[in-house]
This record gives structure tokens, sequence and C-alpha cells, in this order.
């Protein structure tokens, strides 16, 4: 894929002045020949290989290391959150992963990397038409590298989610064959669609439900899951979170987890609204002009953001009052620019939405950046029609939901990279599938091996941890 995006269009063939093809200029590689070339680099069977003497890092160090970009406030809790479960180990550990995966050999075959693709990062939302679909929602660490590397931090977590709750491993096993045979049966029909297909592909709720029950069922969970996306919405997160106080309605505080750092920092909110604005499309900027901001908190969130600055803006359309809440998210450098490069955006908030335009059918059109002194911020809508599955519930019908978050990936990938080198790479049978679950779980048991490690520094005093949830 493109490194940047300056090239254009491209000529198909260079002309010298007679209009003639230059004869000496050899003709170019297919992305078919490349992709089956990437198997002479990578052999789909070594996809599979881990070995932990090779990893060249500690992940206890890496983990800590992530500090240095955190508010120290709020690091216990992280800590706290991982130290609860190899499960939210493995949430907060991206950088644990990427400088592994890095260790490791790659196929070169490059995508925009959603960058921490685990499968409780598939979710539903409200595109800006109000469709409710189901695609990626977090992207931190996107950074375009090798397609591989999203796909098995995919497939390993739904062995560690799997093990979390209870699952065998047979149906852990057939969960990741779900997946990976979800990718590539997607990719390989991709690889024959016209490139504005690709493109303009939404997989809304319904496809959803059709990968999670049987045909006379599907009415039933569309109106569920429809009837949960119109509960998180502004007007809905307005009536959990906030409460009058004369006259003026406020965000409610929930010590550590949402306090109003901000609150009397006028002119330093001011500042990063106008960053903002600056950063989004015209229409959006004018339509921003009806609402005031009324009031700020600074939240916790997630398991691996926590100790990231996070702030929850309140505004308020000036007609009717009608909430609208918007979320201010750190960005520091993606946990893969160590070994992939450098963004080539200078504000990290930038990256992550360029990225999540690049991954998503249609992303949230309050998408945008900001800057509070020398930190990166991005902005987005805070519970516009997000339903995110719970592992207890997804548990159940692990490799069925594995089967759509495989069609999503490949979808992803097909955006950003080529579908047909890809498909040429892993090819139709199923060695691909196995060797990514043999990875798998080799990578589940390596990841309760660190999540001890954490769990004994925190209890010999190596590390501070606070209780990670209310």
């Amino acid at each position: 894929m493109a490194r940047d995006g300056n090239e254009g269009v491209s000529a198909r063939a260079v002309v010298d002045n007679t209009g003639m093809p230059d004869a000496k200029r050899q003709p170019p590689i297919s992305p078919v020949d490349r992709g089956r070339a990437a198997r002479r680099v990578v052999k789909r069977s070594r996809l599979g290989e881990w070995d932990p003497d090779t990893r060249g890092h500690d992940p206890l160090a890496t983990i800590l290391a992530q500090n240095e970009h955190r508010d120290p406030r709020l690091v216990p809790i992280r800590l706290g959150r991982m130290a609860a479960s190899p499960w939210t180990y493995y949430r907060g550990a991206a950088a644990v992963m990427a400088a592994d995966l890095a260790s490791r050999p790659n196929t070169g075959i490059d995508v925009q990397l959603c960058g921490d693709a685990h499968v409780l990062n598939f979710g539903l939302w409200n595109t800006p038409e109000r469709v409710l679909a189901f695609d990626l929602r977090d992207f931190d660490e996107t950074l375009p590298g090798p397609f591989e590397w999203d796909l098995l931090r995919f497939a390993a977590s739904l062995v560690v989610l799997a093990r979390e709750n209870g699952v065998t491993p047979e149906v852990a096993d057939d969960a990741v064959r779900a997946g990976c045979q979800g990718y590539r049966t997607w990719m390989t029909t991709y690889a024959g669609w016209p490139e504005l297909d690709v493109w303009s592909e939404i997989i809304d709720v319904s496809h959803l439900v059709a990968y999670l029950v049987s045909e006379n069922d599907e009415q039933a969970l569309d109106q569920i899951l429809e009837k949960q996306a119109r509960k998180r919405s502004s007007r809905g997160a307005s009536k959990k979170l906030t409460q009058l106080v004369d006259g003026r309605r406020r965000i409610i505080e929930k010590p550590p987890y949402r306090v109003h750092a901000l609150a009397d920092h006028a002119p330093v909110l001011a500042q990063v609204i106008d960053d903002y604005n600056a950063s989004v499309a015209d229409h959006i900027s004018v339509l921003l002009r009806h609402f005031d901001l009324v009031d700020a908190v600074q939240q916790v969130v997630g398991v691996g953001s926590v100790g990231m600055r996070v702030f929850l803006l309140l505004l308020e359309e000036q007609a009717t009052g009608d909430p609208l809440f918007l979320q201010v998210k750190q960005a520091g450098p993606s946990v893969y620019e160590e070994f992939l490069g450098r963004s080539r955006y200078v504000n990290h908030g930038a990256r992550v939405v360029n990225g999540q335009r690049l991954i998503q059918s249609a992303t949230d059109m309050f998408v945008g950046w900001t800057r509070i002194g020398a930190t990166d911020f991005y902005v987005r809508q805070f519970r516009d029609g997000k339903v995110i599955p719970k592992g207890e519930t997804i548990a159940g019908r692990l490799a069925e939901f594995a089967a759509a978050c495989g069609h999503v990936l490949a979808r992803a990938h097909a955006r950003s990279g080529d579908a047909r080198m890809i498909n040429a790479y892993i090819g139709s049978s199923a060695l691909v599938d196995e060797s990514v679950l043999s990875f798998a779980n080799a990578y589940a048991d390596q990841t309760e091996r660190d999540h001890a490690q954490l769990v004994a520094a925190a209890a010999d005093g190596t590390v501070v941890t606070a209780p990670g949830w209310p």
C-alpha cells in the first residue's frame, strides 16, 4: 500500500517521446506474483512459529516504559486492570505483542494496520447516515504494516478470551479456524471485486445477525441490537451521566474515574475546540457553531488507554439544549513505530483519524484532532450508537462471532492494501488457518506467563497497582 497520500493516479506504462513503451523497461511484477513470492520470505507454515527465546525484550519493562506518556496518578489503575486476568493483560499489552511480532520475519505485504485487532475491538456503531454498522472500533495504534500482524493479534485474542470464559480448547480452536476462514474467504472475494465496490461495502447489523443466529431468530436479535444502539447515544449518556446544578447541566463526578479536571480552565478548552474545528470539514465546523461547550471532565477508559489523558466534553445545542458528547483522547506514538518507522503525521491524533478513515467503511463525521500544549489528541463522538460486545456474551457463539470479525478484517485490509496480493499469499487451502491456530495457542500460553510476571511484580512491590474498576 502507499505510505502516504501524495502519489495520486499512476500511469500504466512509461512511454518515450515517440509514444511507444520503453522497450528496456521490465514488465511490472503483478500483485499475484508478489503475493506468491512472499511465501519464500515467510513460509505460510512459519506463521505459526513462536519462540520466546528470540523475543528480545522483557514484557514488564515494555509495559512500564509506556508510563512516560501517561498521567502518573492513573498508572496504578492501569496496572491493576491488566493484573486482573490474562485477558485484561492481553488487552493492555499491545506494545508487548508489537515487539514480539517485530522479532519475527514478516511478509512485507502491507496494509493499514488496526494495530489492536483483538476480538472485542469489533463492534457496532452508527455511521453518519445512521446505519448501524459492524466494524473495527479502536485505532490508537494504527500504522502501515504487515497484514499478518493484525490477523495474529486477532487469532490469539480468541484463545485468550475463550480461556477467560471457560470455553473448551476445542471450541476455541474452532473459533480461530472460523475467523481465519472468514478472513481468507472474503479476501478471495475482494480480490475479484472492483476497488469502488470494496470501498463502498458496509457490513451492517443484519450481516452480523446472520452470522450469529438461525434465520428464524434474526429479526429478534436485530431488534435487540438496534434498541441497545438507540440507548447508547448522547441523549442516553446525558440522562445517565449528568445532573442539573443551579439550573445548568453538569457531568456527574465519580473520582478517580471521572473528575472535573478542566472545568476551571476555560482558555485551554477554548483552544482545544479551536484547534479541533480547524481539523474537521467545513460543514462539520458550521454544524458545531450551533453548540456551546458547557462542561468537561477527565475520564479513565479502557485497559490499555488508562493513564492516557482522556476528556469528555458536554456540548448543548443553542436552540433546543440537545446534548452532544465529544471524547478528546490523548494520542501518542503507535506501539509499532519503533519497528516500522515514524508516522508521517506530525500530530498523532491525525494519524489515528486518518488511519481510521482508511480502515472503516464509514467514519464518525465528528472525528478530528487537536493539541493541548505539546500533547496530541483525537476527537470523536461519545457513545454514538456504539454496542461493544462482552466476552461472556459472545463466548457461547465464539466461532460465529469470529467468522464475522474475519469478514470485517478482510474488508479493512482489502481497502488499504492489495486484496490480490494477500489472497495470493494465503491461498485457498486451510494451511494458513492451521498455522495461525498454532501461533494463537502458543501466544495465549505466553500471555499467561507474562501476566503472571506482572502479578508477581505487584505482589513483591516492584510495581504499584490500584483497584482497576469502580
